[in-house]
């Protein structure tokens, strides 16, 4: 007997916090800190969505118990707090991921999300598109989305091709996380979407050419600390003010230009959010390397001078 997501019907919009993976300092789970990262999410950020067990959440690091204890925990900890929480299940093992999207459903997930193997990869789209059913026929009746993002995966078949017919063989199908940069590919992806589907943009720092395509909301990292920024350049656009939301994004553009420049990995990442937010999130898993602390601070304080009204706010 399957089992029925509770937002089976719920269209995924706006903006979605991919989140970090919290780890003691001995690089163990750390399931006390989702509580608190759940409520400065919604109470500092404005964010109401969450992505977790992604690539931002070191998913490929993690062993198959650890996915099922942190999805189950932010499934728990978000409930009546968050809109919708999406479990990412993709694994390098077929078997793997239907296993973690049978238990995403049975924790009542709003939806699963699903990579592409990147070992063994799926040489076409009808490929993956075999391997993203047999994923979901675990899972029949929780929402569904492709999770596309080509630089990390190597499997440069264009989303839109994934999408071919995709509906007939997932009737769950609910859309796409487009972490690509191929803005035609994208798109295209929105022109083929029915209207119950998602085309979420994943690349943080061009968000805004995304939205212009027709994208209809956005998952990312950088929300985690920057969601009352970019929910302010949602608005902004939704409103027809191009130019404040230029501003926003190219604000984000500075501070991403800057990390970059510094080695911005996960594992730099993670750290900033544990300056900015005050969590213990703790250090990457290997082989990502911790961040250094200078490198941490001086991303910290660039994210200060550009965003100078976050340094009250974050201390409140």
């Amino acid at each position: 007997m399957s089992v029925m997501a509770p937002a089976a019907d719920k269209k995924l919009t706006g903006l979605v916090a991919a989140t970090f993976t919290p780890f003691t300092t001995q690089g163990e789970v750390k399931l006390s800190e989702i509580g608190p990262y759940v409520d400065y999410l919604k109470e500092k950020q404005g964010v109401n969505n969450i992505f977790v067990n992604g690539t931002t959440g070191e998913s490929m690091s993690l062993s198959v118990a650890e996915r099922k204890k942190l999805a189950e925990e932010w499934c728990q900890k978000a409930k009546g707090k968050m809109d919708q929480v999406i479990v990412h299940v993709g694994c390098m093992s077929l078997k793997d991921s239907q296993e973690l999207a049978h238990h995403a459903a049975q924790i009542k997930a709003d939806g699963i999300a699903v990579i592409a193997p990147s070992f063994f990869k799926p040489r076409n789209a009808e490929a993956l598109r075999t391997f993203l059913q047999e994923v979901s026929s675990a899972a029949p009746d929780v929402p569904f989305y492709y999770y596309h993002i080509p630089a990390v995966t190597g499997v440069n078949v264009l989303a839109r091709d994934v999408l071919e017919g995709i509906d007939k063989l997932i009737p769950s199908f609910r859309g796409v996380k487009f972490s690509g940069t191929n803005m035609m590919d994208c798109g295209q992806c929105v022109s083929y979407s029915l209207a119950h589907w998602s085309v979420l943009y994943g690349v943080d720092e061009q968000l805004l050419a995304g939205l212009v395509m027709g994208t209809q909301g956005a998952v990312g990292s950088t929300y985690n600390y920057l969601g009352c920024h970019v929910n302010k350049l949602i608005s902004a656009f939704e409103k027809g003010d191009l130019v404040q939301a230029r501003t926003i994004q190219f604000k984000i553009q500075e501070l991403i230009s800057y990390a970059i420049t510094l080695g911005f990995d996960v594992g730099v990442n993670k750290q900033l959010m544990t300056e900015v937010s005050g969590l213990s999130l703790g250090p990457p898993r290997l082989p990502v390397m911790p961040c250094p602390q200078d490198v941490a601070g001086s991303i910290k304080r660039k994210y200060h001078s550009i965003f100078p009204e976050c340094c009250a706010s974050d201390k409140q």
